[in-house]
């Protein structure tokens, strides 16, 4: 077991450093794209309790009319920019893994006195890329759907604002 520990650390101050940092990057985007999506999500999905009390309904009018369309447009795009950055990122992860090994392999050729544990290390790039492909891959998957939601309640708000505009004779 100390064996498989060091052979997987072994390379890590090689080219799986830049796997972990491409990792971290990819994190942080993650973090972002997220952070976007909510916010959209929470502007689009308003929280507000309107009993028959008119400050209540003056409140709720207040938070509703203060949406512009320039807003929403404006964050939805950001939201997209970030997640195909992330998408992105998220598949460079196995080729990553595969160069580093083809590397590793390739330095392997002029040293032939300890192959089988400088395979082993070859291959480390391969597990760490991924590794990193499977988490990022689980991570788009939590959250594509709420990017989807807030891409379909954008167009509505979209749609029903024209409508709106158009019936009143205002320009959107």
């Amino acid at each position: 077991m100390k064996k498989l520990f060091s052979v997987i650390f072994m390379n890590f101050f090689g080219f799986d450093m830049i796997i972990f940092l491409v990792a971290v990057a990819t994190a942080l985007v993650f973090y972002f794209t997220k952070k976007s999506a909510d916010v959209l999500y929470n502007k689009l999905h308003l929280n507000i309790f309107v009993p028959d009390s008119g400050a209540s309904r003056r409140q709720a009018d207040s938070d509703i009319s203060g949406i512009r369309e320039t807003d929403i447009v404006s964050m939805r795009n950001r939201t997209g920019s970030l997640y195909s950055l992330f998408v992105n990122l998220t598949g460079i992860f196995p080729l990553l893994g595969i160069l580093g090994t083809v590397i590793s392999l390739l330095g392997m050729v002029g040293d032939m006195t300890n192959v089988q544990d400088n395979f082993y290390g070859a291959l480390t790039s391969t597990f760490w890329g991924l590794v990193f492909a499977i988490i990022f891959k689980f991570l788009d998957g939590i959250i594509s759907a709420k990017i989807e939601d807030n891409e379909k309640n954008v167009q509505l708000y979209l749609e029903r604002n024209n409508a709106e505009h158009s019936q009143s004779g205002e320009q959107p």
